[in-house]
């Protein structure tokens, strides 16, 4: 998938198109649904209008001479239902210098005819890209007041979430153990305190070990607990009892994070007490019984940990009884914009600060990072967006620097180009028509940006 599929995927591409021939409108309908755009044709403007609402997500396109109700007419009506609402006008060489003065007025944008029809898409991505974060500025708002619980919140309106979230509520009541797996940052622990919140023993502790920051000497007295004799003033000795983590547990939740990163002494330990339910702490004369659930987490493959020795098998097969995978970020995209919403919400609430408007470059950052980092590295993104810190001023959230107009340019007419060649399985003669470019000017292009049609033609 392109950097531009990911646009595509995201953006709402609706289109309002105005002209009163008819001819002119079936051929700019025509184009722009082959571009890709959602469009509703009208022959008039005050036909328009009714259909024109401050929710509307996309861009409204008009020419300006028209009877009755023209282009200018339109655009003010529209301009004092949204100032904000995109109205894109087409005019002949005579109308310029009035498009001037309306470009100052608040149009978004003009194209003298003849335009060519990547001139129109070009010029409609760009207004799409700013209604859309129009759009999700209204929606943070909209969210500020009410915003769930970021600790055991599964964000996402993506099938593979929908359905972790289906499994984790018939899991829940089950009270079976569980293990969750995922790549690092993925929401492991999140998906882990919603099988508690959701469960029976949702009023009792959630309790989570780190299972890579137990040594060897600290890993009983930490997960059992023990009794030591501590020298008290002047020459006494005094018994001291530890809880250890799974006593504190009791009646809840325990989760084992990281549980690969246990060595074999400590998973045989765990195995024990996962087979007896019995906590033998350090010192005491007979185990305690505890009521528990286990819940562990793993980045690695445990399966193949076991097949190299660095997993006891045994643990593996009581543990993966029940097994839940929390996918990453590069196979729920659809989430990003949610989640990012959800984490700067968190933030703001608190650090007690307003919601800031999303800028581009923080939007575009969002459609084009791979977040191989996945759901943490969002979270930290949302957090720096949060106080302030936007890859607008000069970098982004790599620290490099934010590429300069021709950079963007170059960038933007590579990916139109790669959009309409996916569009029409490699069909170059197609593709010129579309973009209106000479064979050889075409082919330069491809060149220049290395871009090869073969890779298209591949999909037929």
């Amino acid at each position: 998938m392109t950097n531009l599929d990911h646009l595509d995927a995201e953006m709402s591409r609706h289109v309002i198109l105005i002209d009163d021939d008819r001819d002119f409108l079936d051929a700019q309908v025509q184009a722009l649904e082959l571009a890709g755009f959602a469009v509703q044709a009208f022959l008039s403007g005050t036909e328009a209008i009714r259909h024109i609402t401050r929710e509307f997500d996309g861009v409204v396109v008009s020419d300006v001479r028209m009877p009755n109700m023209d282009g200018l007419s339109l655009f003010k009506h529209v301009h004092e239902l949204d100032p904000e609402l995109p109205v894109l006008l087409l005019t002949g060489h005579g109308d310029v210098p009035m498009a001037v003065q309306a470009l100052k007025d608040g149009v978004y944008d003009f194209l003298i005819k003849p335009f060519s029809v990547a001139e129109l898409i070009a010029s409609l991505g760009r207004a799409s890209q700013k209604r859309e974060l129009v759009i999700e500025n209204r929606n943070l708002r909209k969210l500020h007041a009410g915003h769930i619980n970021a600790k055991t919140a599964l964000v996402g309106e993506s099938m593979v979430m929908d359905s972790l979230r289906q499994t984790l509520s018939q899991v829940a009541e089950a009270d079976v153990d569980v293990l969750i797996t995922g790549e690092s940052g993925t929401g492991k622990k999140t998906a882990a305190r919603s099988l508690h919140s959701l469960s029976h023993r949702k009023a009792k502790p959630f309790v989570q070990i780190s299972c890579v920051s137990l040594s060897e000497e600290s890993f009983h007295a930490e997960v059992f607990g023990g009794t030591s004799m501590e020298k008290a003033p002047p020459q006494h000795y005094v018994s001291k009892r530890a809880v250890g983590h799974l006593e504190r547990a009791h009646r809840g939740t325990v989760l084992f994070d990281d549980v690969g990163s246990l060595s074999l002494q400590q998973q045989a330990a765990l195995l024990h007490f996962i087979e007896t339910r019995e906590c033998w702490p350090r010192g005491a004369s007979e185990p305690r019984p505890l009521d528990l659930r286990i819940i562990a987490t793993s980045r690695e493959n445990l399966r193949e940990a076991v097949q190299s020795g660095k997993f006891r098998a045994d643990l593996f097969y009581l543990l993966s009884g029940v097994t839940l995978h929390v996918p990453p970020l590069s196979e729920r995209r659809v989430d990003i914009r949610l989640l990012f919403q959800h984490f700067l919400l968190a933030a703001c609430a608190r650090t007690k600060g307003p919601v800031p408007r999303l800028t581009m470059a923080a939007h575009m950052h969002l459609q084009r990072h791979d977040w191989p980092g996945n759901v943490r590295e969002l979270e930290r993104f949302a957090e720096r967006f949060a106080l302030g810190l936007d890859p607008e001023e000069g970098s982004n959230a790599n620290g490099n620097t934010s590429p300069g107009l021709a950079e963007r340019t170059n960038q933007f007419e590579a990916e139109l180009i790669q959009e309409v060649l996916s569009r029409h399985q490699g069909d170059a003669k197609r593709s010129m028509e579309i973009l209106k470019l000479p064979r050889k000017t075409f082919y330069d292009k491809l060149s220049r940006h290395g871009i090869r049609i073969s890779d298209y033609r591949d999909k037929k």
